[in-house]
């Protein structure tokens, strides 16, 4: 492995809050691929035999071949020796039903209509959960603060609630980008319906809940994870939520 892949590897830091959730699987992974000069045999072999898929390198796709398409008709993910792709197969490990599911739209999408130079409204929502996506639970106000972009009654009057929230990323370039992270980057949030008792359970639960013609419409709120309390000490300053840049006002609706 190249030492710049290397180096990337060693910048993630498991203590972060948002990679709580990932720890357990992932840090071995990682240990083993700064080890091991190969990301898909490192996740190839915390994947257990059963699995909805395995991971084999980048070469393995063929020219010509959608991507998606080969992974739902061999069960293979083709994988390079980088950061998007290792997150990409943890997320493979870590919610197998729900990326076998988001797979098999994909892949139903692009048998019915071909690989289209813009995507259609399902794909295009599909793609942006896998690559940014977050699901949050959390108590009805918070929700509907999110939603109406309330910064201030979202992350400030409601501070509190967030106690009783639970957010976890699902997107592989949002984990990736958050290596290092910056103040702009935002999740798109799928509201969880149920409390997220385990992962196991909220991929269970995850993987029955996309369907095509609810995902079409992106049914996702954008949130700029560093602003969620306790993710990011700057953010415990109320002043840190007044930069409009990245904690935007809704779009104004016109009159009619």
């Amino acid at each position: 492995m190249a030492a710049g892949v290397s180096e990337a590897f060693d910048a993630i830091d498991w203590s972060a809050p948002w990679l709580v959730p990932w720890r357990g699987l992932g840090q071995p992974v990682a240990q083993q691929v700064q080890g091991e000069p190969s990301v898909h045999r490192a996740l190839q072999s915390a994947a257990p035999q059963d699995g909805p898929v395995g991971f084999v390198p980048q070469h393995e796709l063929p020219d010509g071949t959608a991507y998606e398409q080969y992974i739902w008709d061999t069960r293979r993910v083709p994988t390079r020796d980088n950061l998007h792709d290792f997150f990409n197969g943890l997320v493979w490990l870590q919610f197998p039903q729900t990326k076998r599911r988001l797979n098999e739209l994909q892949a139903q999408a692009i048998a019915a209509d071909g690989v289209q130079a813009v995507r259609g409204p399902l794909r295009d929502a599909l793609t942006v959960f896998d690559e940014n996506g977050a699901v949050l639970h959390a108590p009805d106000a918070l929700w509907a603060a999110l939603v109406a972009r309330d910064w201030q009654r979202l992350f400030i009057d409601l501070r509190p609630l967030w106690a009783d929230a639970r957010l976890v990323l699902f997107g592989h370039a949002l984990l990736e980008k958050l290596v290092v992270p910056r103040k702009p980057m935002v999740a798109h949030v799928y509201h969880a319906p149920h409390a997220i008792r385990s992962i196991a359970n909220l991929d269970a639960c995850l993987a029955q809940q996309v369907q095509p013609q609810p995902w079409a419409t992106k049914p996702f709120a954008p949130l700029p994870v560093l602003g969620v309390p306790g993710w990011w000490p700057a953010n415990e300053a109320p002043d840190f939520y007044a930069d409009a840049q990245v904690f935007r006002p809704p779009r104004a609706v016109s009159g009619g």
